[in-house]
């Protein structure tokens, strides 16, 4: 029989982390859920950290994604593995709480016309700790339409949903999309996203459910820079696919918040710059 859940790991180079993700997730509240994980060919020792938990009753660990096809590869290859009728993606380095699938679930089964949840989430830095507590969803509570939902993260100019470890989601409609959509890879996660909420409702839960970790290979000014340039190609591509939805000055005014986000991306990077594990980084080989 199938569980409700399914949380995926796509690991990848994460060796000083996977390990208290991993607890993290085993550690839920709520018990009807499957672990999917799979390594992308680390070079960091990832691979003999994951396989300590292969024995675990709740853990499916699948053979090593071969390098290439960057993070799409491995997202796609352990949703593709899940079985639930919910998923939720977790990074090899970020942390779930352990009421966050009861929380969740319950939001979706309480809300018939709901496809997907998000809850808030903490920053912390390389080390664990805390530097900005309960950030996402930017005012956006409760139980919204999809649309709603998709015109305030444009609105934004950043992704109100978080990381994918803040969201659950049903399967069924990430496979109807065609898998994590990659079109933008630095919004990755959001284009999916937005995909899934074209199906139904949007319910955002203010609780911090989620920890999301910065980190010196996820962010420096050249990343803010690419991040924001393909936002405003997302943003402009949304409105060209459907005018409807948004308007010119929806558009312009997500255009000029995601330039602004870089802006800041760049200062939390000087300001941060300590604090982001430079010593763990990785060289990509994917």
């Amino acid at each position: 029989m199938s569980p409700k859940v399914s949380i995926v790991i796509p690991a990848y180079n994460n060796v000083q982390y996977i390990e208290e993700t991993l607890h993290s997730v085993l550690n839920q509240t709520f018990d009807d859920y499957e672990v999917v994980i799979a390594d992308h060919s680390s070079i960091d020792g990832t691979a003999e950290v994951v396989a300590r938990f292969a024995d675990n009753p709740k853990v499916r660990l699948l053979p090593p994604t071969p390098t290439g096809g960057g993070a799409q590869a491995n997202w796609n290859r352990v949703s593709q593995a899940a079985t639930g009728e919910y998923l939720k993606l977790v990074c090899g380095d970020d942390l779930i709480t352990p009421d966050a699938l009861e929380l969740q679930v319950k939001a979706l089964e309480d809300n018939a016309g709901a496809v997907i949840v998000s809850s808030r989430r903490d920053l912390v830095d390389a080390d664990g700790r805390l530097f900005l507590k309960g950030r996402g969803l930017q005012g956006v509570n409760g139980l919204i339409s999809g649309r709603q939902a998709i015109r305030a993260t444009v609105l934004a100019g950043s992704n109100i949903f978080g990381e994918p470890a803040c969201s659950l989601f049903k399967r069924e409609l990430l496979a109807k999309e065609g898998w994590w959509d990659n079109s933008h890879p630095y919004l990755i996660d959001e284009a999916t996203l937005v995909r899934i909420c074209r199906h139904g409702d949007f319910v955002a839960l203010r609780e911090t459910l989620a920890s999301f970790r910065i980190s010196a290979s996820q962010w420096s000014v050249r990343l803010a820079r690419q991040q924001s340039d393909q936002a405003i190609a997302f943003h402009n591509q949304l409105r060209h696919d459907d005018p409807s939805l948004l308007s010119r000055l929806d558009v312009a005014v997500g255009n000029a918040k995601a330039i602004a986000m870089s802006y800041a991306r760049r200062l939390a990077y000087v300001r941060l710059n300590r604090r982001m594990g430079h010593q763990h980084a990785v060289q990509s080989t994917v």
